[in-house]
């Protein structure tokens, strides 16, 4: 019986860019984060009516078991599920025990070295196969003003799975202006030329899709004359971030 009930968003029963394979994905309510590109601004408060238990959730989810194949499963995502971190380490120990391969989809804003916190992530990562972790932006100036937070401990993190040979796929929402200059992507390179563990790196253009939640919530949207990102600097930030031999991937 759960002990633990989750705030849920929604669910998406058949995502294919949330980790290898078919997913079922989980979004969790709540971020902390105030990304200004963020599509997704009606997971950022906590509270929400859709309250439910472990076991519904994966009782739900096994019923679509049959379209993962050998390397699909579920994938958590949000907001941010690391606000949720009891819920998320029950949900994940009860999938494991029906052997389900359980990706982490976060952008590390909650992780602190306190070991109140550590405690429970490290029996998270027993329970999990692959973390998907955003870096926002690598300069931590730029990253505040994007985001509202420091990457200090989003960094502390990334260097917490190496340490751990946990396996990551890092993703970069890559915006088409001044601060994500040649610089800040070589930058970033040399970040993760410093980890062990990255299996994947995703380059995510930056999009206008989300633009209309912005405005149905009433919230200013500062990035309105940013438009999408175009090829040529999805091109340009790949040549400098994709591993130069094909073994890390």
């Amino acid at each position: 019986m759960s002990k633990h009930l989750g705030a849920i968003h929604s669910v998406e029963t058949f995502g294919s860019v949330d980790g290898p394979g078919v997913r079922y994905v989980i979004f969790l309510q709540g971020c902390h984060m105030r990304c200004r590109f963020c599509h997704n601004p009606d997971t950022w408060e906590t509270s929400t009516n859709n309250l439910q238990s472990c076991e519904e959730i994966l009782e739900k989810a096994l019923r679509y078991r049959s379209y993962w194949k050998d390397n699909g499963g579920i994938t958590i995502s949000g907001g941010e599920p690391l606000l949720q971190l009891d819920f998320v380490l029950e949900l994940c120990t009860m999938a494991k025990k029906h052997g389900i391969h359980i990706t982490i989809d976060t952008s590390a804003q909650p992780f602190s070295e306190d070991p109140r916190f550590l405690n429970k992530f490290e029996r998270l990562l027993e329970v999990s196969d692959l973390f998907l972790l955003d870096i926002k932006h690598i300069n931590d100036d730029i990253h505040k003003d994007l985001t509202g937070h420091s990457n200090q401990n989003v960094l502390s993190m990334a260097r917490y799975l190496s340490d751990h040979k946990k396996p990551v796929w890092i993703r970069h929402v890559l915006l088409p202006i001044e601060s994500y200059s040649d610089e800040h992507l070589i930058a970033l390179r040399a970040f993760i030329d410093t980890l062990n563990n990255v299996e994947k790196i995703e380059v995510l253009p930056y999009h206008t899709l989300g633009v209309y939640k912005w405005k149905q919530l009433q919230i200013p949207y500062s990035l309105e004359d940013v438009p999408p990102c175009p090829q040529s600097e999805i091109d340009r930030a790949n040549a400098i971030l994709q591993p130069k031999d094909n073994n890390r991937q």
